[in-house]
């Protein structure tokens, strides 16, 4: 019974441009997530913790993210399949593996190690916009989310004096601690993320329903 209602969550409506537009925003948010590693202006809260855990273990980051996001998908099914989809695997695999892949290409450009502060920036603002964007549009095609956004998620509906918000901060907050804990930087990225995703995520989500095919 509970497979029927995991399988029967995931049909949506337009189902082809939500999977293109899910596998696009995927791959922009490894590639954003390598650059902002690689310019040295921090990253998102979860993939500070990951690149910590990466370094200390000598691992990829790939496969960091996708063993912390299994463990966590354990919560998740024990707890609410309506919140696992396709999304949720792709996010699992995609971003880590791809920011893996950008990673060894950009090393490759060791002057990237020396830009001046303004480059950086300059790298950095546009980098930012695609990340928000394409983080707000893998949330728009409702076809799951990934582990690490559903814990938080299921925690608040379970919560009878927290709300989403304080809930989510609180996670993300001590998820970024643990990263800095494991020699992470803590930078512009993280903040930026921290407070802008979710704004964006509303936005739009609201602009993007006709085109998914909802009401």
């Amino acid at each position: 019974m509970r497979i029927r209602e995991l399988v029967r969550g995931m049909a949506r409506p337009r189902m082809g441009r939500r999977l293109i537009s899910l596998l696009l925003s995927m791959v922009l948010m490894g590639v954003c997530v390598a650059v902002f590693d690689r310019i040295g202006l921090g990253t998102d809260p979860c993939s500070t913790m990951t690149l910590g855990v990466s370094r200390l273990l000598g691992i990829s980051f790939g496969t960091v993210q996708l063993t912390l996001n299994a463990l966590l998908l354990l919560i998740v099914l024990r707890c609410d399949l309506g919140r696992i989809g396709v999304g949720t695997l792709a996010n699992m695999v995609l971003i880590g593996y791809t920011a893996d892949f950008v990673m060894a290409v950009l090393d490759r450009f060791p002057a990237l190690l020396t830009l001046t502060l303004g480059a950086r920036l300059a790298v950095f603002v546009p980098a930012m916009l695609v990340f928000l964007l394409a983080a707000a549009v893998y949330m728009a095609v409702d076809l799951g989310v990934a582990p690490y956004d559903a814990v938080p998620q299921i925690l608040a509906a379970r919560s009878r004096r927290l709300s989403f918000r304080a809930v989510r901060v609180c996670w993300d907050v001590g998820v970024m601690l643990i990263g800095f804990a494991l020699g992470s930087t803590v930078g512009l990225t993280t903040v930026v993320t921290g407070f802008c995703l979710g704004p964006v995520i509303a936005a739009v989500k609201e602009r993007m329903k006709e085109f998914y095919g909802e009401a």
